[in-house]
């Protein structure tokens, strides 16, 4: 998504440790706008209306999730990263190691919000290994749920979790922008039919 790479390009920073710091339209401030032109090209890619649930991981991937639900008229499901007392009925559980935070976390959702019958899209803002998503698609497995695709709004390509994806069977994949290398403060981006 062209629109999407100038917007990384005059919008983000690269900062220590490979991080690309884009929290001033993706997910600190929002640009709600702009995320509304990144639902609709997922919407090119995913049957949406086949879907019955989005699916993202705590915190940062939830503004985007939240408008493409909105956009697709389905709920909006997220793991949370802590427990709270107002859970209950069970939960589907997934250890993942956070790159962002360099620690492991637990994801966790109620059973009461994911089951045998749902239909579902993950959204996420980054991948960078691939833990996060393969912790949503461990619950949605746990939950019987069937996996309609995994969308992703950044991926650092010279990290290699999407390309796990990609050649996962029975997976349908898509980043919008793929980072293939930084050097400095330049992004080269990796180039393929939209």
């Amino acid at each position: 998504m062209k629109l999407l790479e100038e917007k990384i390009l005059s919008e983000g920073k690269v900062l220590p440790g490979s991080i690309i710091k884009v929290d001033g339209f993706l997910n600190h401030r929002v640009d709600t706008k702009f995320l509304n032109l990144v639902a609709d090209q997922f919407k090119k890619y995913f049957d949406v209306g086949n879907i019955t649930a989005v699916l993202t991981a705590e915190a940062s991937g939830i503004p985007v999730a939240t408008i493409c639900a909105h956009n697709y008229g389905v709920p909006l499901i997220f793991a949370k990263k802590a427990k709270s007392d107002n859970i209950e009925n069970g939960l589907y559980k997934s250890e993942v190691f956070s790159y962002t935070y360099r620690k492991t976390v637990t994801l966790i959702l109620s059973k009461e919000w994911l089951g045998p019958n749902d239909r579902v899209l993950i959204i996420d803002d980054f991948m960078a290994n691939g833990n996060a998503v393969h912790g949503l698609l461990d619950i949605v497995n746990q939950a019987g749920a069937s996996l309609e695709g995994i969308g992703i709004v950044i991926e650092k390509g010279f990290q290699g979790g999407g390309d796990k994806f990609r050649e996962m069977k029975g997976v349908k994949y898509r980043a919008l922008a793929v980072i293939d290398s930084i050097d400095g403060q330049k992004m080269t981006f990796r180039k393929f039919d939209e």
